[in-house]
């Protein structure tokens, strides 16, 4: 199991993970808009290695610190990767980003070229098709607060999540939950987010066209088959405005290809990795 860690970032407490040696080569994972850091541990394992692999509780998340003013925007993440690395010495490292941390990723390494040697953007580009943004925008709206137990909140992550096995999905909830005050179980993740969404208040109005434009390394676009979050012609576009991309789409997979098929992901990230 990797090591949990934490660190100030502008005053703000980040939570992260850590394996293998400090001196091999840095991979930095970002989870999607309601995950958490330790939704890449299989990964990590298989990866640990050969890389220095870090996973980051982004700002409201796992076991971060809420955003001040409920700040959830690209730029504002970004500017969080930023201060991670530099905290932590990371001159250049791989990113491999899912969903929500996947345009963290893109706004990353289009702003600091330099810092990335190799990037993985998984089912998520510049524009997210209208079925995915609505079905994932109802979850947020309508997950509860509070659930009484363990295997309600599981419960109800199986019917957001079919394909999950049985494991990966209690590692998911076991990581994605915390005791409440009044007994039970509540999401860690910010509830301002979730009440952003219930209100129609929850905006990124960033375009990431012109950062995908200018992506300067190898990037390894991956689509689950089934997804309705990136669009065919999404990432048909993607590949014609950056000839560095490479598409995988991985069959029997929706949105969270990482999560649907595991073992088809990790062996396309060492692939890739290794080049």
């Amino acid at each position: 199991m990797p090591d949990d860690r934490t660190l100030l970032l502008d005053g703000r407490r980040f939570h992260y993970t850590e394996a293998g040696d400090p001196a091999a080569p840095p991979l930095v994972f970002l989870h999607g808009i309601t995950g958490h850091a330790r939704t890449w541990d299989d990964e990590v394992a298989v990866l640990a290695g050969r890389f220095r692999v870090l996973a980051l509780d982004q700002r409201g998340h796992g076991d971060s610190d809420p955003a001040p003013g409920g700040d959830y925007t690209v730029e504002s993440l970004a500017g969080d990767l930023a201060a991670f690395a530099d905290t932590l010495g990371l001159a250049r490292a791989s990113l491999v980003g899912l969903s929500l941390g996947g345009r963290v990723a893109i706004a990353f390494a289009a702003r600091w070229p330099e810092r990335v040697a190799r990037l993985v953007v998984v089912d998520i580009g510049p524009d997210v098709a209208p079925a995915g943004r609505a079905r994932v925008g109802a979850l947020m709206a309508t997950a509860p607060e509070r659930f009484a137990g363990f295997d309600e909140a599981l419960a109800w992550q199986r019917a957001a999540n079919p394909r999950y096995s049985e494991a990966m999905l209690r590692h998911r909830v076991r990581h994605a939950t915390r005791p409440a005050p009044e007994g039970g179980l509540v999401w860690k993740y910010d509830r301002a987010l979730r009440e952003a969404v219930r209100a129609g208040r929850w905006r990124d109005p960033v375009d990431l066209w012109p950062a995908w434009r200018a992506l300067a390394c190898p990037i390894l676009l991956v689509r689950g088959a089934d997804s309705d979050v990136l669009a065919p012609e999404t990432a048909a576009r993607m590949l014609g405005e950056n000839p560095r991309a490479r598409l995988v789409e991985v069959p029997g997979a929706g949105h969270t290809v990482p999560g649907d098929r595991p073992a088809a992901f990790q062996a396309l990230l060492t692939e890739f990795l290794a080049g």
